[in-house]
This record gives structure tokens, C-alpha cells and sequence, in this order.
């Protein structure tokens, strides 16, 4: 299976390929890229020099132009396919049905992935969007079950990529609607689902508050770690009680499901996170190198490392790890 890694920077680019990655998906420094925060992201000349290099050691880069247009400035996003092919990359990422349309005219040889932005959760919208614009992979969303994933590529020739680590959303991606109503932002144009403008901490005797546009979303005791606020993440008084409503923060670590993932056909894991720094780029994508050659020598006897485990443990939101939707015991 394919290692798909994130790079926010040319750093982080070098260090996901000096980690073992077999390819690297990047945006560029505009509101086409759901990652759209300051300091992060690609100018072009980076983007040119990032592709040589990963051309000269084999591998592949990816560019994530993944936000939906908006009205009246739909050339901008076009414009961005059109320096992304000139650029050399080997794929785009797009969510969008209209950009689709445009790259798969213009540009007939440039290899399409249909983002998890997209929200593709069933085969029949897969197939709709490889009939339509050529698709050749689709990244998955992380809500699906192992047994929805394998009908899934039973019943599609399109390529399947699935997140092995990094940040959940138990939301349609980019589309949650309890973010928007907070911070009256789309997720999918903000590329996060708290913006910066919205949050504001408070802190009274030693309690510290965390709120998303006024909204309270959680209260931190004196000397508790806080995490930064989302609300599906957030701890509510329900029924006279104070705890987690949707979801306690934790990360997906989907090491021990790698033999499966890859039985059933999955053909490419990604790393989520280019809002990252390299140091967590360089250490998440060497664990998982080493998971995967793990899996590709002896796919019958596999086991996660407790190493590995304690490495991701240290970059998981409130330091916990999950095998999130993939499997549900609870069911």
C-alpha cells in the first residue's frame, strides 16, 4: 500500500520523503486549499522545486485544490489547476463536481483523486464521479466501517485511500453544520473547523475557558492540559451531567487494521495533517514506513509495535488513540 503524506512546507515535504513516503500532497497558498492558514502552504516556485525532488528519489506529489469556488470567483480556482498541471504534479485532489468537469477536459492525462471533501460514502457516488470526470482514486471519508470499505472496493475499479492516522471527524466532511452555526464559517472554505478569529480563551482563578464565537465549549479545572476547541470535541452539561456529548478528543491509529486495509484492496494510506510541523511529519511517516514494511514481510503474523503505538500516542489529540469508525465494538 501506497504512503500518502501531508507537507505544509517545503520542510515538511523533505521530511516526509527523507521518512519514507511514497508520495506527498501539498496546496498552494490560496483559498483553493482547504489548509489555507497563514505561514503554511506552497508558492509555486516551492511546489516546482518539491516535485523535482520527489521526482529524482521515485516519488509522487499530489495538490489538494479541494474547497468548493466561490460565487464570482470560479477563475481562481481554475487558475490553480492550470499551474498545478504546469507545475508537473502527479494528481489533483478535488472535491468540487464543476473543477472536476474543467480538469478533466483540459488536462485528459492528469491523474484525478476525489477528495474526502468530497464526501464520497457509497460506491454508487464513486462510480458517478469516475463515469463523469475520470477519476482514478478516491480518498475515503473517516466514518465507514472495515465492512462498508470492503463492499466498497468490491463494487468500484476506482483506487481507495483510507486516513491510517491523524485528526477524526465524526461529521460529512467539510460540511458540518454544527461548526458552521458556531462560527458562521464553512469548515470545507476555512479548512478547519475552528478558525482562529473565532476562538478566544478566558481564564478566571485559575479555571480557563474555551469559546467559539461567545459559545462556551469547555471549562478546563486549574492545571488540566486543554485542547484546542471544537464543538463536536467540546464537554456539555446535559441532564445535570458535564461530558464529552459527541466525542472525546483523541486521534485515529488505524497500525494494527493494516493487514485487513490492505486484504480488502485499500490501495494508498494517508496521514492527515499539514497544519503540522515537520518534526511530526518526519516522526509519524517513519512509524508508519516501518508499519507498512511490516505488513508487506509478514501480513499474517503482524503486530503493532508498542514503539510505534507510543510515538503516534504523543501526536493524538489529548493523547489518545482510536481505531475511530473502522471498527465498532459497541455495534
Amino acid at each position: 500500500m501506497e504512503l500518502v503524506a501531508p507537507a505544509g512546507s517545503l520542510a515538511a515535504l523533505k521530511a516526509a520523503l527523507d521518512a519514507g513516503a511514497d508520495t506527498v500532497y501539498l496546496g498552494l497558498k490560496n483559498a483553493t486549499n482547504a489548509r489555507n492558514f497563514a505561514g503554511l502552504n506552497f508558492k509555486e516556485d516551492d511546489i516546482r522545486a518539491g516535485v523535482a525532488l520527489a521526482h529524482q528519489r521515485g516519488r509522487k506529489v499530489l495538490c489538494a485544490i479541494n474547497t468548493f469556488p466561490q460565487a464570482g470567483r470560479t477563475q481562481e480556482w481554475r487558475n490553480a489547476v492550470d499551474a498545478a498541471h504546469d507545475l508537473g504534479v502527479d494528481a489533483l485532489i478535488m472535491a468540487d463536481p464543476g473543477m472536476l468537469g474543467y480538469a478533466s477536459r483540459r488536462y485528459p492525462d492528469l491523474r484525478l483523486h476525489l477528495s474526502v471533501q468530497g464526501s464520497a460514502t457509497h460506491a454508487d457516488a464513486i462510480e458517478i464521479m469516475r463515469e463523469q470526470f475520470g477519476i482514478q482514486r478516491v480518498v475515503l471519508p473517516r466514518v465507514l466501517t472495515l465492512q462498508e470499505i470492503e463492499k466498497i472496493s468490491q463494487r468500484t475499479s476506482v483506487e481507495i485511500e483510507v486516513f491510517g492516522f491523524g485528526s477524526l471527524c465524526v461529521m460529512a466532511e467539510g460540511r458540518c453544520l454544527l461548526s458552521s452555526y458556531a462560527t458562521g464559517d464553512s469548515p470545507n472554505n476555512k479548512g478547519v473547523c475552528s478558525p482562529a478569529h473565532a476562538v478566544r480563551w478566558t481564564e478566571r482563578d485559575g479555571t480557563l475557558d474555551a469559546r467559539l464565537n461567545g459559545l462556551l465549549v469547555d471549562r478546563y479545572a486549574p492545571g488540566e492540559a486543554a485542547a484546542y476547541p471544537t464543538i463536536c470535541k467540546g464537554r456539555f452539561r446535559i441532564d445535570g451531567q458535564e461530558d464529552h456529548a459527541l466525542e472525546e478528543p483523541t486521534s485515529l491509529n488505524a497500525i494494527s487494521l493494516l493487514p485487513r486495509l490492505q486484504e480488502m484492496g485499500v490501495r494508498a494510506i494517508k496521514i492527515e495533517g499539514r497544519q503540522r510541523s515537520p518534526a511530526y511529519v518526519a516522526q509519524v511517516v517513519s512509524t508508519l514506513r516501518a508499519a507498512l514494511d511490516g505488513v508487506a514481510q509478514e501480513s499474517t503474523r503482524f503486530s503493532a509495535r508498542p514503539e510505534w503505538m507510543t510515538t503516534l500516542a504523543r501526536h493524538a489529540e489529548g493523547t489518545q488513540v482510536t481505531q475511530g469508525a473502522f471498527e465498532r465494538p459497541w455495534k
